[in-house]
Order: structure tokens, then sequence, then C-alpha cells
């Protein structure tokens, strides 16, 4: 039921994010919508499993958004029926000491997905257009030859930053690597909501900080930077989604419909044929073990 409709959510052509939806809801309740993604994540677990048995490609899931727009629980809820084994979160954060002895995309590179594996970012590479782009004073910590003061980061430098962003996405999209981008459009009076129930939940009071009402304050900023940053970078070997994020429960069932549409597409993704040799003798290992005597 969902199929037809996902095509909506993804960039194939310049957007302007004032324009987007931030919520959808598929005229199903959220029961509907929690039954709809049970059904949805089964078919991506076992999917997951084929992947690995065929062992050629790799899945690559980028997840962005503003704070509070639902990544966390997104991730738990979507591949819940995945084997542990076959999906990699990363949740990236402020740069290291070793991260920024770097360049900035040393840190996205160790941590994509093996051969067979799902990953999943949890914020990513995009951050170095995003919050560096809002905080241009934190690319002075990259060390950069150059940069020496904010006034030499100019819109050259981003133009330069979202060409190398696209020359590594298509390499390692030409290397295997399947990818999808996500950004959880939420809309800011939903963040406001969300941001006073953390405030009033005890159990969700670890998750606020001050700093979050200071970047609340830039979200004009922030959403101008994610519009030139989607629109640059939206191909078609690594598009973006734009999600809406006000109904957490849709929006999981976008994210999942979308992956298992999409890679329902790779007609070669499929279990290895047995060798011919164990094939041909399937029945004596069986019989083997049917009469096997302590």
């Amino acid at each position: 039921m969902y199929g037809p409709k996902m095509t909506q959510f993804r960039v194939d052509k310049e957007i302007e994010l004032s324009k987007c939806p931030t919520h959808v809801d598929f005229g199903r309740s959220e029961k509907e919508l929690k039954k709809d993604l049970k059904k949805i994540r089964v078919e991506l677990g076992e999917f997951q499993d084929t992947l690995y048995a065929h062992g050629k490609y790799s899945v690559l899931i980028c997840l962005q958004g503003m704070d509070t727009a639902g990544k966390d629980s997104l991730i738990r809820e979507v591949f819940k029926d995945f084997n542990a084994r076959g999906v990699v979160v990363h949740s990236f954060k402020v740069p290291t000491a070793l991260e920024r002895g770097h360049d900035y995309l040393w840190r996205h590179y160790i941590a994509l997905p093996a051969k067979g594996k799902f990953g999943v970012f949890n914020r990513t590479h995009y951050e170095n257009v995003l919050v560096t782009r809002v905080h241009p004073e934190y690319i002075l910590g990259e060390h950069i030859p150059g940069i020496h003061s904010v006034a030499d980061i100019d819109q050259e430098f981003w133009d330069k930053r979202f060409e190398q962003i696209n020359n590594f996405e298509r390499h390692i999209a030409e290397n295997g690597t399947i990818i999808f981008k996500f950004f959880l459009h939420l809309s800011k009076e939903e963040q406001r909501l969300r941001l006073l129930r953390r405030l009033a939940l005890q159990r969700k009071n670890w998750k606020f900080s001050p700093s979050d009402l200071e970047e609340r304050k830039l979200w004009k900023k922030y959403q101008h930077c994610y519009e030139d940053a989607i629109n640059e970078t939206s191909k078609p070997h690594a598009p973006w989604y734009i999600v809406p994020a006000d109904n957490k429960k849709a929006a999981r069932v976008v994210v999942a419909s979308v992956l298992l549409e999409e890679l329902k597409k790779y007609k070669d993704i499929k279990e290895p044929d047995l060798d011919d040799k164990i094939k041909a003798n399937l029945a004596l290992y069986k019989n083997e073990l049917e009469n096997e005597k302590e």
C-alpha cells in the first residue's frame, strides 16, 4: 500500500524545505502504522540475511535531522527484527583529538559497513556542511592549510566540500555500497513540544541541554544549510529522502518502506548456489545425520 507513495519523498529536483510537509499519516491510525511497520521490518530482516549470504553489497543509511527529530527511536524500531550481527550503528558526536588529526571524512570511511551488512550513521558526514557552516569557527579546529580565520571560509570552501562529499559517496557506491540518506523534517513547533516533554518527564531529562535552546534560535540558518546540502548532494546513486517527522510512527514507516522498496530492485542479491558436489550429496549427508549413533 505504501510503495507507490514513497517516491514522493525522494529528492529528484531542487527543493524548498519550507514547502515540504512535516506531517503525514497515510490515513492510518497509530495502531495501524505500528502494525504496518512490524510487517515491513520482518521483510527487511529477511533481506539482510540474503544480503549477508550474497556478500557483495553493503547498505549505508544516513540519518540527519534537528534535535528531537526521532533518529534514535527510529533506529530502534526499524531495525528491531535484524540479526544483531547484520547491522552496525554509529552515532557521530564532536570529533575526538584522534579524529581531528585526520581529514573530516576519515572517521566516516573507517565506519563504513562491511559487505553483507547494514550500517547506520546517526548524524553523518553532513555535519561537516551543517553544524560547521552554522558555526564556521569550528572549522579552525581542523587545521586546514590556508584557513587561518573564519574570514577564509567562503562559499568556494563549501562548494569544495559538497564536491568532496559527492566524490566520497560516488566512490563507495561504485564499490558496492547502496546509499540511503534521510532527512527527518521536523516542524519548529513540534520540536518545541518535544523539548517540553524532555523537561516534563524525569526519565527524559538527561537528553536535555541548555545548548538545545541556543541551537533552536538558529533554526532558520540550519534550515537554509540543510536545504543547500540536500540540493547539492542528492544524486541517483545517493539520493536524499525528506521524511515528514512530526508523526514518529509514520516517519518510521516511510523509512522502512523506502528501504524495502528500493532494495528489492537489486535482483542479483540472492543466496549463492551450493557447490555442485555438495548439492549432489545432500541425500547422503541427510542420511548420515539421521542414522548417526552415539
